[in-house]
């Protein structure tokens, strides 16, 4: 868990800030790069409820901003299986020192990812070869082809809001068409 990050003064002159969005849109991706669940690769894992709390929204104003963010700015991607964020110009901006301590926490952080594709997403805008390579390593690796399976045989998080959340729709649902068979 990070004490700081760092936000360049350039965010408020990009084009995409300026004229893209909103002040509530602006406010959600400050979040989204200084909140305490980030790391130093741009992809964490954090779940809707725990936006909703920190920010102080309700769950569906947070699936409206998390939609908007990944399909309209094509600022993110989110795995809601794995509860991972990625965050698409984070390398551009924030891995772009290295040394020693710096390569070993990246390292470390591809490690604990479960979702590969993040990875691919975030290492794109990596302009410091040195750490593009690392994050090109993980790429290689024999990795498990469909993230449902991976899931489902590893607990990804203590989020039981979520998992009873889905849970409780995939009963009720059976439910209903065992009520209906009969």
């Amino acid at each position: 868990m990070a004490i700081f990050r760092k936000l360049h003064t350039a965010f408020w002159q990009d084009a995409k800030v300026i004229e893209e969005l909103t002040p509530e849109d602006k406010f959600f991706f400050i979040y989204l790069l200084t909140n305490p669940a980030t790391t130093q690769i741009g992809i964490y894992q954090i779940t809707k409820k725990q936006m909703s709390f920190e920010l102080g929204y309700s769950i569906e104003s947070i699936n409206s901003l998390m939609d908007r963010f990944e399909n309209h700015h094509k600022l993110i991607k989110y795995n809601p299986y794995t509860r991972e964020i990625a965050l698409k110009n984070w390398g551009k901006y924030n891995l772009d020192r290295s040394g020693k301590p710096m390569l070993d926490c990246v390292k470390k952080e591809l490690e604990e990812v479960s979702d590969i594709s993040l990875i691919e997403y975030v290492s794109k805008g990596i302009k410091k070869e040195e750490i593009k390579d690392i994050f090109k390593s993980y790429l290689n690796k024999d990795n498990a082809d469909d993230i449902e399976d991976l899931c489902k045989s590893k607990k990804l998080n203590d989020d039981t809001y979520n998992e009873s959340y889905h849970d409780t729709f995939k009963d009720l649902g059976q439910e209903e068409e065992k009520d209906k068979e009969e």
